[in-house]
């Protein structure tokens, strides 16, 4: 086995385990949406945007999405700035979050290659502005938040990176209103 196919099959396997864990970790329903900012070029050691590279967004693409479509979780994948960070999604999610589709498609160089490889891949893809996802998976410090609900709750795996990329993992849950004299439901 060359040296470069071990390389993105070890990006693959992180992206797994990483997905995996975060699942066991959240313990979250199915059909809730999980939202994912990727940097290829982050992976490969690079600053982001300046090495973006399809094998890397697809190594990570086909660890995660397995897992999450075995569970009947829905992946979100956010486009990078050159498209104000739309999301690509199943065109079944959208409509049942009531989510209006924009018109672009995702190419490596305006929407990433993560995005790129998920609209490639998806049986039904369609891009929104925007969505509130339940769980976030931020491989690169690219920026997720705005995608997610409320109130993102931080979650610690073991692995906190997937090649050369930072990875930062959140779930959510429903916003504390009221004061002393609310109640609470258990989470």
């Amino acid at each position: 086995m060359d040296l470069q196919k071990e390389a993105f099959n070890k990006i693959r396997d992180e992206s797994r385990a990483a997905a995996l864990e975060l699942l066991r970790a959240a313990n979250p329903p199915s059909s809730c949406v999980l939202v994912v900012g990727c940097s290829s070029s982050e992976i490969l050691g690079e600053r982001i945007g300046q090495g973006s590279s399809e094998e890397a967004a697809r190594a990570v693409f086909s660890g995660i999405y397995p897992v999450l479509s075995e569970k009947g979780i829905f992946l979100a994948a956010q486009c990078c700035e050159h498209l104000n960070r739309a999301i690509v999604v199943e065109k079944s999610a959208a409509r049942e979050r009531g989510l209006e589709p924009v018109c672009v498609v995702p190419r490596v160089k305006a929407g990433g290659s993560f995005a790129t490889i998920s609209y490639e891949t998806f049986s039904n893809p369609v891009v929104v502005e925007a969505i509130k996802a339940d769980l976030g998976m931020d491989i690169g410090d690219t920026l997720i938040g705005m995608h997610l609900k409320s109130v993102a709750v931080p979650i610690r795996l073991s692995i906190n990176s997937i090649g050369g990329a930072h990875l930062t993992c959140a779930m959510t849950r429903p916003k504390y209103i009221g004061g002393s004299r609310a109640v609470y439901l258990p989470e």
